[in-house]
């Protein structure tokens, strides 16, 4: 009986040890194969990834808000500055400035993070929010 046990035991570590040797050579084979073991359509899923990772760069992600008192006279952070920018800093500012009888909103065009026109303290802080 103990023969047979210690024969069952030995035929069983034989098979694991030509597993874990089987398995390191297929993983071995895989890796050396490299992408033009894939399949064709990984191949196109990976075109498709790219063109939506280069579409989104112009898409408008940076975005930020600036909420603050465009007077001393006035409470409750009614005004505010907003960035929407794309990944390359190109994009708009937009304002809106609220005081006691009217609200004056302003649109100042950005480029490469920066813009021709002269900003607001609260512009250039949204800008900077948006960019980080």
């Amino acid at each position: 009986m103990v023969l047979l046990a210690v024969l069952s035991l030995a035929v069983a570590l034989v098979a694991i040890t030509l597993s874990v040797l089987t398995l390191r050579t297929t993983s071995s084979a895989r890796r050396a194969m490299g992408a033009e073991a894939l399949p064709e359509d990984v191949h196109g899923l990976r075109q498709e990834v790219a063109a939506l990772r280069a579409e989104a760069r112009g898409s408008l992600r940076h975005l930020a808000v600036v909420r603050y008192d465009a007077f001393g006279d006035m409470g409750g952070h009614l005004s505010w500055s907003l960035a929407l920018l794309d990944d390359s800093g190109d994009g708009v500012v937009l304002s809106s400035i609220h005081g006691r009888s009217d609200a004056r909103s302003y649109a100042k065009n950005i480029a490469r993070w920066r813009s021709e026109q002269q900003l607001s303290p609260e512009e250039d802080e949204a800008i900077a929010n948006a960019r980080s």
